[in-house]
């Protein structure tokens, strides 16, 4: 699947790796347990839910979507570590510059910055000066949630 990413933007979450539905319907958290696209409305992100399959229009609100992993698809248990180009990603964020990079589950900001202790917010490290935040996933998986989620909410705030 292509990253949506064009120069400029306000927001680029990066997710570990899609996951079997969305690599099979190549859309981005196109699984209907996924919260994603809800929280990018509820948060004021997005003026309208944006549905899975209609992901590109993300673009007209500033909005970009790559991953870590873009060799595999799965859970992140499932996914192996030495596919995870971080350089690639770094590349990327580098020559689009959005305003903030945003890792939409701890698992990925974990393994971008090499620490286990990275926790919810905005992080104090950038990307030659792009700002980074880590979210909890929003994925039907995570138990976390309902505590964790006033992170998203605070994202318009970072921007």
């Amino acid at each position: 699947m292509i990253d949506l990413l064009a120069p400029g933007l306000d927001i680029v979450f990066c997710g570990t790796a899609k996951g079997h539905i969305s690599a099979r319907t190549g859309s981005f958290y196109a699984n209907p347990s996924n919260r994603f696209y809800r929280t990018l409305h509820d948060a004021g992100l997005t003026p309208e839910l944006v549905s899975p399959k209609d992901f590109r229009r993300l673009l007209d609100y500033g909005i970009g979507l790559t991953d870590l992993n873009q060799s595999e698809s799965g859970m992140d248990k499932a996914l192996t570590l030495s596919a995870f180009d971080i350089a690639a990603f770094e590349e990327k964020m580098r020559h689009f510059r959005p305003k903030l990079i945003a890792f939409t589950s701890l698992t990925g900001a974990r393994i971008y910055f090499g620490d286990k202790k990275i926790s919810c917010g905005l992080q104090q490290r950038t990307l030659d000066g792009i700002a980074i935040a880590a979210l909890p996933s929003t994925s039907g998986a995570n138990g976390h949630w309902t505590k964790d989620r006033h992170h998203w909410y605070q994202l318009p705030e970072m921007i």
